[in-house]
C-alpha cells in the first residue's frame, strides 16, 4: 500500500506541475501509435479482404458498423470511468478511482456478453439492418459471426486501455494495443489465403489479437504497474454510481453509436448506387478513420493532463493544455490534408481489386473529405475537453454533431438533389456546420475557468 501511495503522489506531481507542452506530448506519441495500429489493422483488414472480391470489401463496411458498436459499450464505460478517474487522481481519490474503473469494467464485461448472444441469435436480419445487399450478406455473416463472439474481450480491452490512459499510463495502454494490432496484420493473410478461411480468417486474426491485447492489458492491473485497481469487490453496488458512468461516457456512447448509425445510413443509401459505391466509401471512411486517429490519439494525449488539474483546481493549465493541442492539430492536419488530396487515386487504388468505377467514386469523396479534415481539431478537442471536465450535456451534443446530428439528414436529403455526389459530400457538410457550434461553445467555457481562476485569485487577498 505504502508504493502504492508514493507511485500515485509521484503521478499527481507529474500531471499537476511538470511543463505542460513536453507532457502532453509524451502521452500523445504512444496513444497516436496505439491509434494508428489500430486503424491500420482495419485498413490490413480492408486491403486482404478486397483482395476476394468486391463485395467482400463490402462486407468489411458492413461489419465496421457492428464494431463500431461494440466500440461504443467498451468507450462509454471506458470514457465515463476514466473521466471521472482522472479527476478522482487529482483531487487525490484513488480509491473511488479505482471504483469506477472496476465498476465500468464488469459492467462492460455483461454488456458485451448481451452483445455476443443477441448478435448470433439475429445474425441474418442485422446484417440487412446494418445495410447488407444479397450479394454482400455471405460475407457480412461469415465475418460478423466471430467478431460478435469477440464482443465481451473487446468492451473490458476498451475500458482497459481508456484508464490505463486517464492515469496518465499512455506506455503501458499503448503495449497492449500495438501487439495485438501487429498481430493481426500478421495473421490476416496466414489466415484468409494461408488456411484458405477467406473472409472468416480476418475475423479470426481480429479476435486472435484482441485476445492478446486483452491479456497484456489485464497483466498491468493485476501485477499492479496501475495505480488503479481491477477487482469485483471493488465494483460498486450503488446503481447511481453506474449512471454517473454512463452519464459521463454518454458523449462516447453517442458518438460511437451515431458513427455506427451513419455507417448503416451510408451504406444503405450508398447501396442505391452499387456495390462499387458501397466499397468506395467503406475504404473511403476507413482511410480517414486512419488519418483522423492521429488527431484522435493526441487528444487523448491531453484528456488526462486536463482531467488531472481540473481535479486539482489547475484551470490555466487546462486551458493552456487545450490551446496548445488545437493549434498543433489545425497545423498537422492541414499538411496531411493537403498531401492526401493530392494521392487520393493512388490511395483508391491501393485499397481495392482494380476496379476503376470503385477508384473514380472514392477519389471525389476523399478529396471531399480532406477539404474539411483541418476543421477536425476545433470539434473533437473541444468535445475531449467538455466531457473530461464532466461537462457531459455540451460533450454529448458535440459528439452526435458531426456523426450523428447533421451526418444522418444530410447523407439522406443530399443524395436527392446531387445524386451520388451529395454521399460523396455529406461527411464534409456535416464537418463544417459542426465547427460553427464547437468555436462558441469552447470560448465560452474558457471564458469561465478563467473567472473561476480571478475568484480563486481574489480569494487568496
Amino acid at each position: 500500500m505504502g508504493n502504492n501511495a508514493a507511485d500515485a503522489q509521484r503521478q499527481f506531481v507529474k500531471m499537476t506541475q511538470s511543463p505542460l507542452r513536453p507532457l502532453i506530448v509524451r502521452l500523445a506519441v504512444p496513444t497516436i501509435c496505439s491509434m494508428l495500429i489500430t486503424t491500420f489493422y482495419n485498413m490490413a483488414d480492408t486491403f486482404f479482404v478486397a483482395r476476394i472480391g468486391t463485395s467482400a470489401a463490402g462486407a468489411v463496411g458492413v461489419v465496421f458498423s457492428l464494431m463500431a458498436i461494440i466500440q461504443a459499450i467498451g468507450f462509454m464505460f471506458g470514457m465515463g470511468a476514466g473521466s471521472i478517474a482522472s479527476r478522482r487522481l487529482g483531487a487525490q481519490k484513488n480509491d473511488e478511482a479505482s471504483e469506477a474503473t472496476s465498476s465500468a469494467f464488469f459492467a462492460a464485461l455483461a454488456l458485451g456478453s448481451l452483445v455476443t448472444v443477441l448478435g448470433l441469435t439475429f445474425l441474418d436480419p442485422f446484417m440487412r439492418l446494418l445495410g447488407s445487399t444479397e450479394t454482400i450478406l455471405p460475407y457480412a455473416r461469415e465475418y460478423a459471426r466471430w467478431v460478435l463472439l469477440g464482443a465481451p474481450v473487446m468492451t473490458t480491452s476498451f475500458v482497459m486501455n481508456t484508464n490505463l490512459r486517464a492515469e496518465g499510463k499512455a506506455f503501458f495502454a499503448m503495449v497492449g494495443i500495438v501487439t495485438g494490432g501487429l498481430l493481426n496484420v500478421a495473421l490476416d493473410p496466414l489466415f484468409i489465403f494461408g488456411f484458405g478461411m477467406g473472409i472468416a480468417g480476418a475475423a479470426v486474426a481480429t479476435v486472435v489479437s484482441q485476445c492478446v491485447s486483452f491479456c497484456i492489458l489485464l497483466s498491468h492491473f493485476v501485477f499492479h504497474r496501475s495505480v488503479l485497481r481491477i477487482s469485483l469487490c471493488r465494483a460498486s453496488r450503488s446503481l447511481s454510481f453506474y449512471g454517473l458512468i454512463m452519464r459521463t461516457g454518454f458523449p462516447t456512447l453517442l458518438r460511437q453509436g451515431l458513427a455506427s448509425a451513419a455507417s448503416v445510413a451510408l451504406n444503405v443509401n450508398a447501396s442505391v448506387y452499387g456495390d462499387a459505391a458501397l466499397a468506395a466509401m467503406a475504404i473511403v471512411m476507413r482511410v480517414m478513420l486512419f488519418i483522423g486517429s492521429v488527431l484522435i490519439g493526441f487528444g487523448q494525449g491531453f484528456q488526462p493532463v486536463a482531467g488531472y488539474n481540473f481535479g486539482a483546481k489547475r484551470y490555466d493549465r487546462v486551458i493552456e493544455a487545450y490551446t496548445f493541442c488545437v493549434k498543433t492539430g489545425l497545423a498537422v492536419l492541414t499538411l496531411v490534408a493537403a498531401a492526401f488530396f493530392i494521392g487520393a487515386p493512388r490511395v483508391m487504388s491501393l485499397f481495392q481489386n482494380s476496379d476503376p468505377r470503385v477508384t473514380e467514386i472514392g477519389t471525389t469523396a476523399f478529396r471531399a473529405h480532406c477539404a474539411t479534415l483541418v476543421l477536425l481539431p476545433l470539434t473533437v478537442l473541444t468535445d475531449m475537453l467538455f466531457q473530461v471536465t464532466g461537462r457531459y450535456k455540451q460533450a454529448s451534443f458535440l459528439s452526435g454533431a458531426r456523426r450523428g446530428f447533421f451526418f444522418i439528414p444530410l447523407v439522406f436529403i443530399l443524395p436527392r438533389f446531387l445524386g451520388l455526389t451529395g454521399i460523396q459530400i455529406a461527411q464534409p457538410v456535416s464537418d463544417a456546420i459542426s465547427v460553427c457550434f464547437s468555436v462558441p461553445m469552447a470560448m465560452r467555457y474558457i471564458r469561465w475557468m478563467q473567472e473561476q481562476m480571478e475568484k480563486h485569485d481574489a480569494g487568496k487577498e
